[in-house]
């Protein structure tokens, strides 16, 4: 291979893999605090249909921003009051987070824009450049294609990941959100509120999925189309389970998804010796396969937080 062709290869799996990291680190922050998170998925739809919606009418790239972070915190916030609250099901209000933002971005799309769902695309001031554009020329095509040739969006994925790992193992709130999400009787016993633990935890993902949503409409896409998330967020709960709960496994997972799915866009078309030409609806197929593969083979092997999932009840 030359330069050129891995360095093109190493960029389309960074590009491809930032939503992942995004999501998988809003999944780590959460069930680490002991809240089970399926509307990864749902969030992140939301989230780009506001950044799109929001870019579209405002041509602001700032405002564009902020929508899908508003929206993703309010749905979070949602599946707190659902879950952490009133103790509901996080299985079913994850799911039910995630069929609400499928049907109500579809709907919202039709009736402000008359488009089939679609946003208006939206205009080059609002989307996401990449921040040395020629660098390749001066530098390479290895360096500059693979490492230099992304938007801020890319770096700050990157930038995330340390900085989630340090939270969670190097600060005393960290440390809390982790002591929650193994004992929670314990946490409130020593006069630490669970719910405000567990909310924060949850608005911190909110966030992320708010910059994982903006991230497609504003860097890979150039308007919101209906599903267009495509089942990223549950590739990105996967990555998150096989990643041990950690940010640092779950970005490399992140980075094997990406790099799968890279490798797959490059090979519609091809033909392979005594095979022919690859279809296309398999190569489409490949990250979800490693998706089911990675889950049947180490889904067994990996500890759960110990309060995952379970609501908790104030002791009186």
């Amino acid at each position: 291979m030359d330069d050129f062709l891995i360095g093109t290869l190493i960029g389309s799996t960074l590009r491809v893999a930032t939503p992942l990291i995004f999501c998988a680190l809003a999944g780590v922050i959460s069930e680490r605090s002991g809240v089970i998170d399926i509307g990864l998925e749902g969030k992140m739809l939301a989230a780009a249909f506001a950044a799109g919606a929001a870019g579209a009418v405002t041509g602001s790239t700032s405002l564009a921003l902020l929508a899908a972070t508003g929206v993703a915190v309010l749905c979070s916030l949602l599946h707190g009051y659902a879950c952490v609250s009133h103790r509901g099901d996080q299985v079913v209000s994850g799911m039910a987070i995630n069929i609400i933002a499928a049907g109500t971005t579809v709907v919202l799309g039709i009736a402000w824009f008359a488009q089939g769902g679609q946003t208006p695309a939206l205009p080059d001031s609002v989307r996401l450049h990449a921040l040395w554009p020629e660098a390749a020329a001066r530098v390479g095509d290895l360096l500059g294609n693979g490492l230099l040739g992304h938007s801020g969006m890319v770096y700050l994925a990157l930038l995330l990941v340390a900085g989630v790992w340090w939270l969670l193992q190097r600060t005393s709130i960290g440390l809390r959100l982790r002591a929650v999400g193994e004992n929670p009787h314990m946490v409130d016993a020593a006069g630490v509120s669970v719910l405000r633990l567990r909310y924060g935890a949850l608005m911190l993902n909110g966030v992320l999925c708010g910059l994982a949503g903006s991230y497609l409409v504003m860097a890979q896409n150039a308007a919101f189309s209906p599903h267009m998330t495509a089942g990223r967020g549950y590739m990105a709960l996967a990555a998150m389970i096989f990643g041990k709960w950690r940010p640092v496994q779950g970005f490399a997972a992140c980075l094997l998804f990406g790099f799968l799915d890279a490798v797959a866009i490059r090979l519609q078309g091809a033909v392979l010796p005594g095979i022919g030409e690859v279809p296309v609806q398999l190569i489409q197929a490949l990250p979800y396969l490693l998706t089911v593969i990675l889950l049947a083979g180490f889904i067994g092997r990996t500890r759960a937080p110990s309060a995952l999932g379970l609501p908790y009840l104030k002791e009186r």
